[in-house]
């Protein structure tokens, strides 16, 4: 079987916590890869998922890494041909802007279920 892989990171705190639109992209990256495996199994393509997470340090030096996914080897701004943009997000985030998606005219702080499955089977298509 043919193996998708999608990397999502996100900041966590010395707490253990989030901001609230990585949890939920979160929420939307788990039904998206459900639905992906049930779609892709029959082609032979499974999608892995792997989270990795940034400290509060890396996050203060890069904030525009927080909630930012890969699929196979492109950013998912490369397979929807969007930009990253950015935010005020909430106090796990500090004073540091999160990550958005801009998507046409649209800025998404939470990165819908339909754009994921949306990039990841593009990218199937390529493997």
């Amino acid at each position: 079987m043919k193996v998708l892989p999608i990397v999502w990171q996100r900041l966590v705190t010395a707490d253990g916590e989030t901001c609230d639109r990585c949890g939920n992209t979160y929420l939307e990256m788990l039904h998206a890869v459900e639905i992906l495996r049930q779609e892709l199994h029959p082609l032979g393509i499974e999608p892995v998922l792997r989270t990795k997470t940034i400290s509060e340090n890396e996050f203060k030096a890069h904030p525009e890494e927080s909630n930012r996914i890969w699929i196979g080897n492109k950013t998912l701004e490369e397979w929807l041909d969007a930009k990253a943009g950015e935010s005020q997000c909430c106090a796990a985030c500090g004073d540091a802007n999160c990550r958005t998606l801009q998507l046409d005219a649209v800025e998404y702080e939470v990165v819908p279920q339909q754009l994921i499955l949306k990039a990841a089977l593009k990218a199937a298509a390529m493997l």
